[in-house]
């Protein structure tokens, strides 16, 4: 069965300003390594449409989803916050990364697809219910895995999220939703120094110290995650794939490999196989050098496949 990966080009056209690390070329280089690893032809390309706000408000406050809409410029630029910037292109981008995973749910309980990578842009874990931070204007990710429940009938859902900083979007929309498990491994202290005091019994976060390798986040994994995973039993697994846990990314201090990125994906295939039907929708989150994102990429497109 055939690999949906979904994008817009208008995806490419958000930017917070030159030289931000979060820059259109992270999708080009993405697609590069995936072509250059002859991975591209495996894989069935869609284009996102717009998210709804009606859609978006099954995790985002409305009040919080009109000021975005307010507030998107039809020239220059503004910034949400010291770190999240919009240009005239910035709603639009958010609104298609945000079907995407939509879109990918819809493909995958249709039978259409098995599994998903959504090369996407803006990202999404650190949206906040109300806020806007980390480069993240929606939250993506909770935006799908609400999908799943409330029009795909899913009753539990998990999601693993291995970037290197803590998607505290994401467990602020889902922290004590018994029917989402949040599995999370991130560098602490990093920004935005969350996840240590979270004692929610549906969040599972691991923290790893700077100098970390993939000895350390393997064991993580299969000591942490796996275990919480094979009790839930999730119907469908949806992945924060951030790559800049990588050895050579400029934002953090982990050292993670190529192989760590693929390992990982192969375990929560596993996972999937035996609960979710194979079902796994995956989606960009953060990875800031080039050269390591595109590789990172294609090691975890290579493993879903």
């Amino acid at each position: 069965m055939s690999i949906a990966i979904i994008s817009h080009p208008d995806c490419a056209l958000h930017e917070n300003s030159t030289m931000h690390p979060e820059s259109p070329q992270r999708l080009a280089a993405i697609n590069d390594a995936l072509i250059s690893a002859r991975l591209d032809g495996l894989l069935t390309h869609h284009d996102a449409p717009r998210a709804t706000r009606e859609q978006l408000a099954r995790v985002h406050a409305p009040a919080y989803i009109d000021s975005i809409f307010a507030q998107a410029p039809d020239q220059g630029s503004i910034w949400l916050d010291g770190d999240t910037g919009m240009n005239p292109h910035s709603l639009c981008a958010a609104l298609h990364a945000a079907e995407a995973l939509m879109l990918a749910t819809d493909l995958i309980t249709a039978g259409d697809h098995q599994r998903a990578f959504c090369n996407i842009r803006p990202p999404g874990h650190h949206a906040e219910r109300s806020r806007a931070m980390g480069f993240c204007i929606f939250n993506n990710i909770a935006v799908g895995v609400a999908h799943a429940l409330a029009a795909q009938g899913m009753e539990r859902v998990a999601i693993c999220d291995f970037d290197v900083h803590h998607g505290n979007g994401t467990e602020d929309i889902f922290a004590g939703n018994a029917q989402v498990l949040v599995c999370q491994t991130f560098q602490y202290p990093l920004y935005p120094g969350t996840g240590m005091d979270s004692t929610e019994a549906n969040l599972v976060n691991v923290p790893l110290s700077a100098g970390d390798g993939g000895d350390i986040f393997r064991a993580a994994v299969s000591d942490r995650w796996l275990p919480a995973l094979e009790a839930f039993e999730p119907q469908m697994i949806f992945i924060s794939a951030g790559f800049d846990a990588h050895r050579d990314d400029p934002l953090a201090q982990l050292a993670l490999v190529e192989a760590d990125y693929a390992w990982v994906t192969r375990e929560l295939l596993g996972v999937a196989d035996r609960f979710a039907e194979g079902r796994i929708v995956s989606t960009l989150e953060g990875g800031y050098d080039l050269p390591a994102l595109g590789r990172s990429a294609a090691a975890h497109v290579d493993a879903l496949l």
